[in-house]
C-alpha cells in the first residue's frame, strides 16, 4: 500500500521514503523536519528534508505556514495537485501546538486582479484543539 502510494506519484520507494510515508500515514496531525528528527535519531537531517521535498514536489505532501515559524507537513488528498482550488484550510492549536488539515473546508474562490497569477493559498485558524479544548 505504502509502496504503491509512492509508486502512484513516480516517487522511488526506498527504505526511508516508506519510513517517513508511514509515520505521516500514522501521525493525524502535520508533522515538521523537527518532528521527524525526533522520530528517527539516527537518520540524516538532510536525508529527511530531501525526503520531504521529494514528496512536496511530487504532490504526494503538501507544506503548511502555520505562522509558528515551523514548516509542517501534511499528506495531500488523493487527486490533489497542489493548485488553489485543491487547498484547504488548516487549524493550529495554541495549547499543543499541533497543526491539522480541515480537508472538508476548501479555500473559498477569490477574484485576484488581472495581471496576478495565484500558486497558492493558506488560510490558518487558531484556537483550541478538541483535545485541548
Amino acid at each position: 500500500m505504502l509502496e504503491e502510494k509512492l509508486e502512484d506519484r513516480n516517487i522511488k520507494p526506498t527504505a526511508m521514503r516508506l519510513l517517513v510515508l508511514r509515520q505521516m500515514v500514522e501521525n493525524t496531525a502535520a508533522i515538521s523536519l523537527k518532528d521527524l528528527e525526533a522520530k528517527f535519531e539516527k537518520a540524516d537531517k538532510a536525508t529527511l528534508f530531501r525526503t520531504l521535498k521529494t514528496f512536496e514536489e511530487k504532490k504526494l505532501i503538501h507544506s503548511i505556514d502555520d505562522g509558528t515559524g515551523s514548516v509542517k507537513y501534511a499528506l495531500c488528498e488523493e487527486g490533489c495537485e497542489c493548485e488553489p482550488q485543491d487547498q484547504h484550510i488548516h487549524f493550529h492549536c495554541v495549547k499543543c501546538g499541533e497543526t491539522y488539515c480541515l480537508t472538508q473546508s476548501k479555500i473559498p474562490p477569490t477574484q485576484i486582479p488581472s495581471g496576478f497569477k495565484a500558486s497558492s493559498a493558506s488560510i490558518v485558524y487558531k484556537g483550541l484543539c478538541p483535545n485541548c479544548n
